[in-house]
């Protein structure tokens, strides 16, 4: 198991279209969350998401403080999807190229394959959440000596509620792109499914939802809502301008707990399918 995790991990950090998901969610999250937010700020006019913040406010949201709530907000929706679109291609891949046919086929298990596998996964999610971390930090700080602000950072407590949180959030999307990907063993129709139901579906389902009661009641445990109501109370829902994905549709316990059951039974079933299903 340990072996098939280091090969695992060997070809994720060779693999350039990893280094590319990863890129593109660090770059977005840095346009978002800070270079946008600075032009806004340094320019005096608002964009679509700063729409009724001052310019002390938005200042604010920028500094190093802030950390534990600039962390996780973009990672429901934006964040999520890019990790789901990892765990598909992770996982989709393996069939795709044959890799699974022929590692299983000279003599590891496919049980300790398929968990070397989902721990590579997990670890370099890991790694994204901490430099996620660590580049907020860097421009979090930019910003403040820029505008001669304060450069205090947070409590180590609030900090590290904020970042288990992120790292919750960002895991079990990852899980869910890796069991589509399993599921249709192939990367192309996971990554399509993953995002169309992580975009669009559930959005229509909570539209629909305001309507019909049953749907509404259906919508509190998709993985959408209640990672969007994690982070939601966390961070805190400001009416329509608050950051896409967040919401206060359920409590802050029943959003962990279910987020947690996701983060066990995802990988499990899984695991269950590359066991029993063919490798071809």
């Amino acid at each position: 198991m340990a072996r098939s995790t280091r090969a695992e991990l060997l070809r994720l950090r060779k693999w350039p279209a990893v280094w590319v998901t990863i890129g593109s969610w660090l770059a977005m999250n840095a346009m978002f969350a800070y270079l946008f937010n600075y032009l806004t700020y340094s320019s005096g006019e608002s964009n679509f998401s700063t729409e009724g913040q001052s310019r002390a406010d938005l200042l604010a949201d920028m500094l190093p403080a802030a950390l534990p709530t600039s962390l996780p907000q973009g990672m429901p929706m934006f964040g999520g999807a890019i990790m789901m679109v990892l765990g598909a291609i992770v996982a989709g891949n393996g069939y795709g190229w044959g890799s699974w046919k022929t590692v299983l086929t000279q003599g590891p298990s496919r049980t300790s394959t398929a968990i070397g596998s989902l721990a590579a996964l997990g670890t370099l999610v890991a790694g994204v959440v901490t430099a996620t971390l660590v580049t907020d930090y860097a421009m979090s700080l930019a910003v403040a000596l820029a505008e001669s602000g304060s450069t205090a950072l947070p409590g180590l407590g609030e900090m590290l509620h904020s970042y288990g949180i992120a790292l919750l959030v960002m895991e079990t999307w990852a899980m869910a792109g890796y069991l589509l990907g399993t599921l249709a063993r192939g990367p192309a129709v996971s990554v399509g499914l993953g995002l169309v139901w992580g975009l669009v579906i559930e959005n229509l389902l909570r539209g629909v939802g305001s309507s019909l009661s049953w749907v509404e009641a259906f919508t509190h445990v998709l993985p959408g809502t209640v990672m969007g109501s994690l982070v939601g109370q966390l961070v805190g829902v400001d009416g329509p301008d608050t950051t896409p994905g967040l919401l206060d549709t359920v409590g802050s316990g029943q959003a962990l707990w279910t987020t947690i059951g996701y983060l066990v039974l995802l990988p499990l079933i899984a695991l269950w399918l590359v066991r029993r299903r063919d490798v071809v």
